[in-house]
């Protein structure tokens, strides 16, 4: 079924929208959609799988745990985290939707660019 991801945003939302578009075996494929949301400051992902993330829209700071600077990300900024690897987000764009698009899978990471 065709569909656009930049579509059908919410103009506010109390937390983010998380949404499946693909699932199979071990790996899932996520549509995030933030208004202003971060992480709480106390609170850290550890996820058991890696994640390979893009921004499609608006703009988003990822803090890694240990790291003095957060990350700033924009449209078509991409990174992989591997499992395990801390990370909170720190700022997402307040004024437009960020939307991501989040692939979660496991295995060996043979490459990461």
């Amino acid at each position: 079924m065709l569909r656009n991801l930049l579509t059908d945003l919410p103009t506010s939302a109390a937390n983010e929208l998380f949404e499946t578009l693909a699932c199979a075996g071990e790996t899932r494929i996520e549509r995030i959609v933030s208004l202003g949301h971060r992480s709480p400051a106390d609170y850290w992902y550890d996820q058991t799988e890696h994640e390979f993330v893009i921004v499609l829209r608006g703009a988003a700071k990822l803090r890694f745990e240990g790291d003095e600077e957060p990350v700033s990300m924009g449209p078509g900024d991409s990174l992989t985290i591997p499992a395990g690897r801390r990370h909170r987000v720190d700022w997402t764009d307040p004024n437009e939707p960020t939307v991501w698009l989040a692939v979660f899978f496991s295995g060996e990471l043979d490459q990461v660019v």
